[in-house]
């Protein structure tokens, strides 16, 4: 039964298995004693739980970042899964406690997202936004190819970052070709960057949180910092026309104020840009919910499509 994984059980079913604690927030019922939402983890998908009754002792010890032994059973609340929790326990020395272990991952090999991504490099002809686009990928490497591109919503995996931004690339690409007078250059620059600002707001790929920065700030307005700051380390003028250019792409890729962009897009490239976003981010969160559903019923309410369900069809 260990060998099983969260999604691999069905609604009603006892579970018991090694699972990680992706997230752990402490919170007042209406009863006014603390219990503890639970987003638990591996590589099938991410479930929630409550803790009731959680004493000082229990908030102490299960935190994100934690391998712990459940057994309970899966439910619906509210058409959404979550686990009804029995028993719940560190994992012993002698059992998996490897975190990495229980973290979902891109679906593509690091080493193949990053050469096809380098290749993109050479078709950035502008030296400005080739040079300030590969400064940037150098100094963040690292977190760039292991971040999620988000804490819970779309690409909220072990490598999601990069490989969200090679779909866009993928997409704009095709664009490019069926749009000849796009500015593919601008497009592909801002495509790499859009979302780098991630590796700042985020904490990473295990136990992801938001960092103080990416509370107060925002990964929008950290990244275009970062563009400005690389500006000036290599000597480019930050208020030349490419280089507002380039951070307008950036600053507009939400598309709307509420969403956070600072300014709507007044750029061709810059309204693509947001619509690639979009498209790639919505097909990632039904493709991950679908993906749980079985064929004839509809999926739990989307919080990132505006909390509507999505139909599977049976299978011809």
């Amino acid at each position: 039964m260990l060998n099983k994984r969260i999604f691999d059980y069905k609604n009603d079913e006892n579970i018991e298995l090694f699972v990680l604690i992706k997230s752990a927030e402490t919170r007042i019922a209406k009863n006014g004693k603390q219990f503890i939402a639970f987003n638990f983890s591996d590589q099938s998908g991410v479930i929630s739980a409550k803790f009731w009754d959680a004493s000082k002792e229990a908030i102490a010890t299960f935190t994100p970042g934690k391998v712990v032994y459940l057994k309970g059973k899966r439910e619906l609340y509210q058409n959404n899964p979550q686990i009804k929790i029995f028993k719940l326990r560190l994992a012993k020395e002698s059992e998996p406690q490897d975190p990495a272990l229980f973290v979902q991952k891109a679906p593509e090999k690091r080493v193949e997202i990053e050469a096809e991504l380098n290749r993109y490099l050479f078709e950035i002809t502008n030296p400005t936004w080739n040079r300030i686009v590969r400064a940037l990928l150098k100094e963040y490497q690292k977190e760039f190819f292991t971040f999620p591109a988000a804490k819970s919503n779309h690409h909220a995996y072990a490598g999601g970052l990069a490989f969200h931004t090679l779909s866009i690339l993928r997409l704009a690409k095709a664009l490019g070709t069926q749009y000849p007078q796009l500015d593919t250059s601008l497009l592909y620059a801002g495509a790499i960057l859009h979302d780098l600002g991630k590796v700042l707001e985020l904490s990473g790929p295990v136990a992801t949180s938001y960092t103080l920065a990416g509370n107060l700030l925002g990964h929008i307005v950290l990244i275009d910092e970062e563009i400005v700051k690389t500006c000036e380390r290599l000597g480019l003028a930050t208020e030349s026309e490419d280089a507002l250019l380039l951070r307008h792409m950036i600053i507009s890729h939400h598309g709307l104020l509420e969403y956070g962009s600072p300014v709507r897009p007044h750029l061709v490239e810059a309204e693509v840009l947001h619509q690639l976003d979009n498209l790639d981010a919505s097909l990632q969160m039904l493709d991950k919910s679908l993906e749980h559903t079985v064929p004839g019923e509809f999926t739990e309410r989307i919080f990132g499509m505006d909390g509507r369900n999505f139909y599977r069809p049976n299978e011809k």
